[in-house]
């Protein structure tokens, strides 16, 4: 369902797995971790910037914006062909036209295994730049997003894992708190706030 060659040998059962997921997506609301997130953003006196590995828009309905989707998202087609974007149907199907090229050559437009996540350089631009990198929610498995911490640390920023439980790379961090996002989230946006 998540490979380049999963979609050619079958296209049809990708798009309805996909068409399964954006329903899912549409009926699913942001929790306090993602609110608190756009609080932060709102109320931090310099910039916060979000890159998420999920692909639905919980940041967005939280109230964050410009949230940097590195795996894509669920809400968006790509022409295999010719490499337009627009928004996804309700319903993708195999035959469904590219708006650009007229091609019936539309998938979802989700990073899939094997492919390279979006905007990595201005990602690693930001990470050259950043005073704080918090990971939250992750497994610390999946690069290149694991390898963030390094970049943040060489850039001299202070690194925080929020997370239910330690992650395989939770000794790169400086400090690590663990529990539900919904608690450890909102309390440590609190204490940045505080602090500023």
């Amino acid at each position: 369902m998540a490979t380049p060659e999963g979609f050619a040998r079958d296209p049809a059962l990708v798009h309805a797995f996909y068409n399964a997921r954006r329903v899912q997506a549409a009926q699913a609301h942001p929790n306090a971790a993602h609110r608190a997130l756009a609080r932060l953003q709102r109320d931090w006196p310099g910039e916060v910037v979000i890159v998420t590995q999920n692909v639905d828009g919980l940041h967005e309905a939280g109230g964050a914006s410009g949230v940097i989707h590195m795996h894509g998202t669920l809400a968006g087609a790509l022409c295999a062909a010719c490499g337009h974007r627009w928004p996804a149907p309700a319903e993708m199907a195999v035959d469904e036209p590219c708006p650009a090229c007229a091609g019936p050559t539309a998938r979802p437009d989700i990073v899939w295994f094997g492919e390279m996540p979006y905007f990595m350089d201005q990602i690693y631009g930001h990470l050259a730049q950043a005073d704080v990198f918090a990971a939250i929610g992750t497994s610390g498995q999946v690069y290149p997003a694991a390898a963030f911490v390094h970049e943040a640390t060489a850039a001299g920023a202070r690194t925080v894992e929020l997370n239910l439980e330690p992650s395989v790379g939770v000794s790169s961090f400086d400090e690590a708190i663990f529990g539900p996002a919904t608690q450890v989230v909102p309390a440590w946006v609190d204490r940045l706030l505080d602090q500023r």
